[in-house]
């Protein structure tokens, strides 16, 4: 695909810059949930193996160019230590005598990058300035791919490079997903709103054979073809643009399935009253917040006939009971195909695997991204400036 991976590099005796994402919860100065720092441990361990000393490069929130002692990323070591088993060296203000006084077999995590505006905004000083604290660049951080960063990019085209670990099983699961498929290949696209999903549903036309539109966007095209979709969350101003994604999936021979039937209710809330009924005969007072039991057996046939599916939003309002259900079911039928060896499934997007983990299906998936808007920028055909400059 282009790009080195560790094990085409010497690593022996050499600095490894290796950007990695460790943008995790914390509350009351205690990580919550490391499941981003137990995705890097098998580029950090790879490194140490092969003789090199990894020197990790992260951002933590949103800083804005300013030091912001909430959002040191020393309050990650503890963490670190546990999910590595090694002792891990922080270096607040850091210099290549610093790091090359660390005894070899070190471990070191240098501090936010964003604390410096030059990060955010690519500046050629701060990835020379990188660049001269390591003699190799490894990026494991697709999830923060799509930014053209100075850690991200600007310092990928100043040093050897390679791909890490959890970067080279995410591109590859996206290349099998949608590079070169087994086909047939269905996409699950839900969510609010159609605005935020155009150029996914633009690139998925031409490269996918079916696609299964869920959540509030598909009352947009329910709406665009006449339906009276009531108090639903719907763009009505996109009309014209639904019914172009209309016209030009069938030009391009993709299915799109829309519900066949919806669950209603007059509010928006946990245990709301609600009921079932055609998707064309949602009542003026109520909203559309779920996919129907109808819909949900499409959605399973269509699967069955599938050999890969690429999931991105949920079916419906999934946070709240009963309008989680379409989308737990969906998903539980996904992961037993998945399961029985019957299909290759693809997920990614924070609601999405929030939605999924919900579902007890995330584990049967063939992969899960860790990526949000890295993963949703590559489902829609855009260059990632991180992934590009590994290689070149």
């Amino acid at each position: 695909m282009g790009w080195n991976t560790l094990d085409d590099m010497d690593l022996n005796g050499k600095v490894v810059l290796t950007r990695v994402d460790i943008n995790v919860p914390v509350e009351n100065g205690e990580v919550t949930d490391a499941t981003r720092i137990e995705r890097i441990k098998p580029t950090v361990t790879d490194i140490l193996a092969a003789g090199g000393k990894p020197v990790m490069l992260a951002h933590f929130g949103r800083p804005k160019g300013e030091y912001v002692p909430e959002m040191s990323l020393r309050v990650t070591v503890p963490t670190l230590e546990k999910v590595l088993g090694h002792a891990v060296t922080f270096i607040e203000r850091p210099d290549r005598e610093a790091i090359d006084a660390a005894p070899a077999g070190s471990v070191i995590l240098i501090e936010n990058t964003r604390f410096s505006a030059m990060e955010t905004d690519n500046d050629p000083k701060m990835a020379g300035f990188l660049a001269s604290l390591g003699d190799i660049y490894c990026n494991d951080a697709f999830s923060a791919a799509h930014r053209a960063h100075a850690s991200t990019e600007g310092v990928a085209k100043l040093l050897p490079n390679c791909a890490g670990r959890l970067m080279a099983e995410e591109l590859g699961a996206l290349e099998k997903a949608l590079g070169a498929p087994q086909r047939p290949v269905v996409a699950v696209v839900g969510g609010a709103k159609v605005s935020t999903k155009l150029d996914l549903l633009g690139n998925l036309i031409s490269k996918v054979d079916a696609i299964v539109i869920g959540g509030g966007m598909a009352n947009t095209f329910l709406a665009a073809q006449g339906v009276n979709v009531g108090k639903s969350l719907c763009e009505h101003d996109l009309a014209d643009t639904a019914r172009d994604i209309m016209a030009k999936a069938e030009a391009a021979g993709c299915t799109l399935l829309l519900p066949s039937d919806v669950v209603v209710a007059a509010e928006f809330k946990a245990g709301a009253a609600n009921e079932t009924v055609a998707a064309d005969a949602c009542p003026a007072d109520k909203m559309i917040l779920d996919a129907g039991p109808k819909s949900v057996g499409q959605i399973k046939a269509l699967f069955e006939t599938a050999k890969t599916v690429i999931w991105n939003g949920p079916l419906g309002a999934f946070e709240i009971e009963p309008f989680h259900t379409a989308t737990f079911a969906a998903a539980k039928a996904a992961a037993d195909l998945t399961k029985a060896g019957k299909l290759i499934t693809v997920a990614g997007g924070g609601d999405t695997v929030a939605a999924l983990n919900q579902a007890d299906a995330a584990d049967d998936f063939t992969y899960i991204s860790t990526a949000g808007g890295a993963f949703l920028e590559w489902m829609e055909g855009k260059t990632l400036p991180g992934v590009a400059a590994l290689g070149g």
